[in-house]
């Protein structure tokens, strides 16, 4: 494999495009998120109001993968990503009108969460045909990178621009960054035709559209395998939810709550660039049930209660190892599904993973109650341990059934993926 580095895919002009406008969305979104929670609390004087708001910012899209996923295979994605964008930006600016009723805030603010749904599919969907070969997972990793980075900073710098200029003027910015967003995918990528026949888009009903995104999931049981890792990565955001108390068990102060907040991002970004610059990519595959397993160990030595900095490494090197496997199971599922129904599958597997997240945060806090955090870190580590051990069988036996072993992966193709479904 020829070590050209990870910028080697942003010398492809329309990968660019789509690098620089998620990029300016992620950072203005982090932006938006900041000046909500100030807006909301200056307003109503409620931390529940205040909650409600960021939650907000989440849960639509666990029923916006599932709904609105479909919209990248019915229409043109260009065209998906780029109405969606000019959709999200008329409505920050509506919300950053400083008169506007706090019910209409949240209602708007719903919608826009709903049109993530569809852009990202509609991304996702796109981009191996923008990005062939080895170039797909490279750009994925580039993704994941500065989309961590971008949220970091976006976190950090809100903060700081909210004070300085006020929320209504961030979620103004926030409606600009859209505004870009749209212009650079509109003239920096190829207009390509509907993945779908128009009959089929047209008689096409949404209830069919989920029942076949679910179909396609699951009946292919390399995708369902895949799905199933990408589901795992539930078990390792519970350290993330249970920061505050866990840095309370191991005696550390109120400030350590960031630095270990910050370490899964920063783990993240190691474990994308040492991936995809290191690991040759006739072996990505088949480590992608051992990555997802290691993922889940350095959690469970949390039981042990270390101190701050031993706790800030082995949160890093769970987030390392997660973000190694869960890049290259994306990139085999895309590659495994077929391009008419990219974006729909790619739908269910995003509402799923924001399932599995919420069922396994919303199951952390009361058992953190009873028990303690460090010890509820440890097991969500040992039961994704245990699972990812399971599923890394399952991909096994779903490599080994098309008549691959497991040190035969497919070498990389210079054209665009595409298998046809079981």
């Amino acid at each position: 494999m020829t070590r050209t580095g990870l910028s080697q895919v942003l010398r492809i002009a329309e990968y660019r495009a789509l690098w620089t406008a998620e990029t300016l969305s992620v950072a203005g979104d982090q932006l938006a998120r900041v000046a909500l929670a100030v807006l909301v609390y200056d307003r109503s004087g409620s931390a529940a109001w205040a909650a409600f708001t960021y939650a907000l910012t989440f849960l639509p899209a666990l029923l916006g993968g599932l709904l609105l996923g479909a919209l990248a295979d019915r229409y043109p994605r260009r065209s998906v990503m780029v109405v969606a964008d000019l959709v999200r930006a008329v409505l920050l600016a509506v919300m950053a009108i400083p008169a506007v009723p706090l019910w209409l805030l949240a209602t708007l603010l719903v919608v826009a969460v709903l049109l993530a749904a569809p852009h990202s599919a509609a991304q996702g969907a796109l981009l191996p045909a923008v990005l062939p070969g080895e170039q797909y997972e490279r750009g994925l990793a580039v993704r994941q990178i500065t989309g961590q980075a971008a949220q970091i900073v976006g976190f950090a710098a809100g903060g700081i621009a909210v004070a300085a200029v006020g929320p209504s003027t961030a979620l103004a910015l926030d409606a600009v960054t859209f505004a870009v967003s749209a212009a650079v995918v509109r003239f920096g990528v190829a207009a390509r035709p509907c993945p779908r026949a128009a009959s089929d888009a047209v008689r096409s009903s949404w209830r069919r559209d989920i029942a076949d995104g679910v179909r396609v999931v699951f009946s292919d049981r390399r995708r369902r395998t895949l799905a199933l890792l990408a589901w795992l990565v539930g078990c390792y955001v519970v350290p993330e939810g249970l920061a505050a108390p866990y840095a309370a068990d191991i005696g550390a102060s109120a400030g350590a709550v960031g630095l270990l907040m910050a370490a899964d991002p920063a783990g993240s970004v190691l474990g994308a660039w040492l991936f995809t610059r290191f690991v040759p990519l006739r072996h990505r595959e088949r480590l992608i049930g051992v990555l997802a397993a290691c993922a889940g160990l350095p959690l469970v030595a949390c039981a042990l209660r270390p101190d701050l900095l031993t706790s800030t490494i082995l949160w890093a090197a769970s987030g390392m190892f997660s973000t190694a496997y869960i890049l290259q199971a994306q990139a085999s599922f895309v590659r495994l599904t077929p391009d008419e129904m990219r974006g729909t599958a790619i739908g269910v597997v995003a509402s799923g993973i924001i399932a599995a997240q919420g069922a396994a945060l919303l199951l952390a806090g009361p058992l953190a109650d009873l028990l303690s955090s460090a010890v509820v870190v440890s097991i969500s580590g040992a039961a994704g341990v245990g699972l990812a051990a399971v599923l890394a069988h399952m991909w096994r036996q779903a490599l080994t059934s098309e008549g691959r072993g497991p040190g035969e992966d497919h070498p990389p193709s210079t054209e665009e993926p595409r298998l046809d479904p079981k």
